[in-house]
């Protein structure tokens, strides 16, 4: 299981919201770059950007954040939010990002993200699947669609997806434990494909729970911040990679 701390980017900063909400922001790093050579410095390989303003305004904005992480380190960087248009993937890969994580639109143009899978291949494309009470949100999670979870990943399977980042809304940022259990629910249902986990992670006991449940990685991002998981408790995972 491969550990991925979060970096989320609004107004330039690292940040973290509560349940996406942009109201409820809090500032953890004036510099993304400065954050993510941290990360690096204890042992980190990937790293998960969310471009906050893109996902936002519907359209890449934080290119250049991009840019600065991926010249300043070496880690392999998925970036997403934003994402829309044929330039805005092109600007996302051209910045340095190994992979490009589209949710949004997955749901409103199934045609376009089929061309970019194509284009691209599943090991560059991740499918985002960020939901709450079980239907997918998109827009920066403004928007809650009818889309059952598990009826969009089965759609997605069958059109050769490989790699899924689902995070549960109603638990994101908010520190008070991850949904263990549905990320249980997924492996089993869709056992091919490699799911990260993400939102509300807050111990390492969810850590090794979801370790053990088989998803093949897991989004860290306010707990490290706040101080309730430290980077060396999971050095353990760091290193077997």
């Amino acid at each position: 299981m491969t550990i991925i701390p979060a970096i989320d980017i609004l107004d330039g900063k690292c940040v973290r919201l509560e349940q996406g909400n942009y109201r409820l922001k809090k500032v953890y790093d004036e510099n993304p770059a400065s954050a993510a050579r941290r990360f690096e410095d204890h042992g980190i390989t990937r790293l998960h950007v969310v471009d906050l303003d893109g996902a936002r305004d519907k359209h890449i904005v934080n290119w250049n954040s991009l840019e600065q992480i991926v010249s300043k380190t070496k880690l392999v960087v998925d970036f997403g939010g934003g994402i829309k248009t044929d330039q805005d993937i092109k600007i996302v890969f051209d910045s340095g990002a190994a992979m490009a994580t589209i949710g949004s639109v997955a749901v409103t143009d199934t045609d376009l993200f089929q061309s970019w899978l194509f284009a691209y291949g599943p090991e560059r494309i991740i499918l985002g699947a960020d939901a709450r009470d079980g239907k997918i949100a998109v827009t920066g999670w403004t928007n809650i669609t009818e889309i059952n979870l598990f009826d969009f990943l089965r759609e997605y399977k069958a059109m050769g997806i490989k790699q899924v980042l689902c995070t549960d809304i109603a638990r994101d940022g908010m520190l008070k434990g991850s949904s263990v259990d549905l990320y249980e629910e997924m492996v089993q249902k869709f056992g091919t494909l490699r799911i990260i986990a993400s939102g509300g992670i807050s111990s390492m006991d969810e850590i090794h729970r979801l370790d053990e449940s088989g998803v093949s990685g897991v989004v860290i991002g306010k707990a490290l911040y706040e101080g309730k998981i430290d980077l060396d408790e999971l050095r353990k995972y760091i290193n077997n990679r």
